[in-house]
């Protein structure tokens, strides 16, 4: 977009977009001040609102299995994209999901939404058993949990105005009396994310990036749901825009008690958003605790490997610090290594890891593993 037609679109994330949103703030410098600000001078972590566990499960996942049919070598297998997944996400908490590419993430989202129909495992909301239900009977519940997707333009119909695009989701879920109602509850929405009411009448493409994500949290937040799952939402922005949007989900939380799970490539801003984090590899969990915790006191291999990964600004510090260790590709979860997953790229692997697949172990506090050297 040439800067005279981001002008007239309002811009992408210019410097007032920037005030009213928090300002610019670098993500890293977030989470070494610990915190950011925001508009009402609190600090921009998402879950500032309502204590952890103070509120009842929105979400909780149990044994939750995702696995596609496919042909290798003329026979029919499995892939196993999320093998047996335990979570729970409480009201006013944000979960956060970390792990490489193709490590089930996504898949994982899509299952507990029921984008994807779960092939085993149980997927609760608010207290209600929705793994198998019918699409008929599932739709009134779609307004209890929305979505927030990686791509702000692909998820968003390029042949709908803004205006019909937030209004869509309160036909669907019958919300409002009349459509003057309705479009009133879209122009409210609108105003609330920070675009003008002229924004109302625009397409998709005459947007910047930050400007559709915004679209895209209306959209999500518009039936006023107790559970959003913002898959990647923030990955493809730029890192002002990041702090801006993460800001945005903050002040809904602290408003509406929602509860995120958030997933995230980007480890920093996964600490900076979270009350608790997940690191997930080849379809399981490997490791769960509270965020402050798993940065001070990692304990699975992978999990180790992964923050020694985070690329450090400072040379001076950079060069005094332990190399990365994490080898190798994440296996095929067609045919997933024996034992435990992690044993072919983990340098701590010992003769049981190729043997036997190690359990989920509590070690104290919130904090569990995966992995036989705590067995």
């Amino acid at each position: 977009m040439r800067a005279d037609a981001a002008a007239r679109n309002g811009g992408p994330a210019r410097a007032d977009a920037a005030a009213r949103s928090g300002g610019p703030m670098r993500a890293d410098a977030a989470v070494r001040d610990g915190g950011g600000p925001t508009r009402d001078g609190g600090n921009a972590r998402a879950g500032d609102g309502p204590a952890m566990g103070d509120g009842p499960a929105m979400l909780e996942v149990r044994g939750l299995r995702q696995h596609f049919p496919v042909r290798k070598d003329g026979k029919k297998r499995f892939l196993k994209a999320v093998d047996g997944v335990d979570l729970e996400v409480r009201a006013g908490e944000t979960f956060g999901l970390v792990g490489e590419s193709g490590c089930g993430k996504s898949t994982l989202a899509r299952s507990v939404i029921r984008i994807y129909e779960p092939t085993g495992g149980q997927v609760l909301v608010d207290g209600e058993d929705i793994t198998h239900k019918p699409q008929k009977q599932l739709r009134p519940l779609r307004k209890k949990m929305q979505m927030i997707f990686q791509d702000p333009y692909s998820s968003l119909n390029s042949r709908m105005s803004v205006r019909d695009i937030l209004m869509e989701p309160l036909i669907a879920s019958h919300v409002g009396e009349s459509a003057a109602q309705r479009e009133e509850m879209a122009m409210r929405a609108l105003a609330r994310v920070g675009l003008m009411a002229d924004a109302a009448g625009r397409y998709p493409h005459e947007f910047s990036g930050g400007q559709r994500q915004r679209v895209g949290i209306a959209r999500a937040l518009i039936t006023r749901p107790k559970l959003v799952i913002c898959d990647e939402a923030i990955s493809a922005l730029d890192v002002s825009i990041q702090a801006q949007v993460v800001n945005l989900l903050g002040e809904f939380q602290r408003e509406l008690g929602l509860a995120y799970l958030f997933i995230a490539h980007d480890l920093s801003m996964v600490r900076y958003v979270s009350h608790r984090v997940g690191v997930m590899y080849l379809g399981r969990m490997a490791e769960v605790c509270g965020s402050e915790e798993i940065y001070a006191n990692p304990l699975h291999p992978y999990t180790q490997a992964l923050l020694e990964s985070i690329p450090i600004p400072d040379p001076a510090v950079a060069a005094g610090a332990r190399a990365a260790r994490l080898e190798g590709e994440v296996p095929s979860p067609i045919d997933p290594p024996a034992g435990c997953h992690f044993h072919p790229r983990c340098p701590k692997a010992m003769s049981v890891c190729r043997q036997e697949e190690p359990a989920m172990r509590e070690m104290g506090g919130d904090h569990c593993v995966r992995c036989h050297l705590y067995g």
